[in-house]
């Protein structure tokens, strides 16, 4: 199995930045800011020649506040399942106070311990560490994570205490230059080493949740895990980075996201929410079934009915939940569902539930309903029969006539999963009106059983062979008309040499 190393220490002593360079990624929500980090953050290591797991923690302060402590905990955790931990300080700042009861924690909680000063840019590495020796750790290493110095030599001593072999070690400045960003896939063709990759090459489904701040996510996320992973507090705005956590039901892997709340353009001021907003959508343009969580006690929004539309419009599968209706008294809950099927007619494709992520009940649920939306989102279609479907939709209700020609759709194929696209070939098929879409939309949604999955139809139009080419065309010249010129240009030649004899 691959080594656990957690980064550990008070706030914004760069371990987001840290855990970047290593894994070169932006997964790590990184600002100016103390206390950005919260939830457990975990990541492959990139930096050397042999793999590890990096964890990323939320900065211990000491504060007495009840989201301190959870934060806290979650760190605690990362300590005590890593194999070793690499306790950040910062050379500016020097040895505080809250330092030294970091390093009484991890004596007595971590199996072993590596001691990093950051931030020696300017200072000297000698000058940097000076303060810390007193806090009596054997290994120390000096680093400038944001300019990526002194990374390569912290990874070298991580790999003599894991005893990694010399020929695994850390590739030479000269094959980290030439080594290219983009990689080959097994047919040849280029793909970028931080892109999607679908789920039949990974082997997960991957699950976004997604809604407005407060309405539940990180509790139903510890509901399913059965353990408090990511922090859940009554508190708008807890989670600010998007979290992964991978995850195992009935044999099967997941990966559960956990993502900030959303808010209004109009409500949203500091620049680590804008940043977490943008988290945010790039977790759900990169999931595969996305749940949309809203709050019972507030109903549907327009800023629900706006991510429902962003999630829409991306083509991610979809499963609606109402969260907290156990605090709803039997009107509040008519008036919800009435509210819902008034506004949100549009999500026929899918299944609304009504839940209680804090008790638990209807969680099983929906996540019976993602694994069927999972499915209809990678469902394979066979040619014939989708043209069978359409043949027999196109007779049922033939298409329009555009300028007195009636619209043919002679076959279909398909183009695409999650979402699923139908290509429908025919003669004027760009012709095609909306309203006549909306009806091949529902047709094949319901023929194909289709659950929980927007569906898209493309069209492409047959060419006319008889159409006329209007392009202007070179004037081609006979043969005997081009010796008739010729002979005339040697005639009128000969006339005028003859008048200059003469003259």
């Amino acid at each position: 199995m691959k080594p656990t190393i957690a980064l550990v220490g008070r706030p914004n002593v760069g371990k987001s930045t840290l855990f970047n360079k290593l894994t070169r990624t932006q997964d790590a929500l990184v600002a100016d800011l103390p206390g950005l980090t919260r939830d457990r953050q975990y990541g492959d290591g990139k930096v050397g020649g042999w793999p590890y797991l990096l964890v990323d923690t939320g900065g211990l302060s000491g504060a007495p506040d009840s989201l301190d402590a959870a934060m806290a905990d979650q760190t605690l955790a990362a300590v005590i399942e890593a194999d070793l931990v690499v306790f950040l300080v910062d050379g500016r700042s020097g040895l505080l106070s809250v330092d030294e009861e970091i390093a009484i924690i991890l004596r007595r909680h971590a199996r072993h311990v590596v001691l990093c000063v950051n931030k020696i840019d300017g200072i000297g590495e000698d000058k940097a560490q000076l303060e810390f020796h007193q806090l009596g750790f054997e290994i120390m290493v000096s680093v400038a994570a944001s300019h990526n110095r002194g990374v390569s030599s912290l990874v070298d001593t991580l790999g003599d205490y894991f005893e990694i072999p010399e020929d695994q070690r850390i590739e030479s400045s000269r094959k980290r230059r030439s080594r290219k960003k983009k990689v080959l896939d097994e047919s040849g063709g280029p793909v970028e080493e931080s892109g999607f990759v679908p789920k039949d090459d990974r082997g997960e489904v991957r699950i976004t949740f997604v809604g407005r701040p407060n309405v539940g996510k990180s509790t139903l996320i510890n509901q399913l895990l059965g353990e408090d992973r990511v922090i859940a507090y009554d508190q708008p705005g807890t989670t600010r980075d998007s979290v992964s956590v991978p995850f195992e039901r009935a044999g099967k892997e997941y990966t559960l996201v956990d993502t900030a709340g959303v808010r209004r353009r109009g409500k949203v001021s500091e620049k680590v929410e804008i940043f977490s907003i943008i988290k945010t959508m790039q977790s759900i343009d990169k999931s595969n079934v996305c749940v949309m969580l809203l709050d019972g006690a507030d109903g549907i929004t327009e800023q629900d009915l706006s991510l429902l539309g962003y999630i829409i419009n991306k083509g991610r599968a979809l499963v609606v939940a109402v969260n907290k209706w156990d605090s709803l008294n039997p009107q509040q809950r008519e008036a919800v569902r009435e509210d819902l099927e008034r506004r949100v007619d549009f999500l026929k494709f899918t299944r609304i539930h009504f839940i209680s992520a804090l008790q638990g009940s209807g969680v099983d649920d929906v996540f019976k309903s993602v694994n069927k939306a999972y499915t209809s989102a990678f469902i394979d279609l066979a040619t014939p029969q989708l043209t069978r479907m359409l043949e027999v939709v196109t007779t049922q209700h033939q298409p329009p006539m555009v300028n007195g020609r009636r619209i043919k759709l002679r076959y279909a194929h398909q183009g695409g999963q999650n979402p699923p696209i139908i290509i429908i070939h025919g003669k004027q098929a760009l012709k095609v009106p909306q309203s006549y879409q909306r009806y091949l939309v529902n047709h094949f949604t319901k023929a194909l059983k289709l659950f929980g999955t927007p569906l898209r139809i493309e069209f492409r139009q047959d060419d006319n062979p008889f159409q006329e080419d209007k392009r202007v065309k070179p004037m081609r010249v006979k043969p005997a008309e081009r010796l008739r010129q010729k002979r005339n240009q040697s005639k009128g030649a000969e006339k005028v040499g003859r008048g200059a004899v003469k003259k």
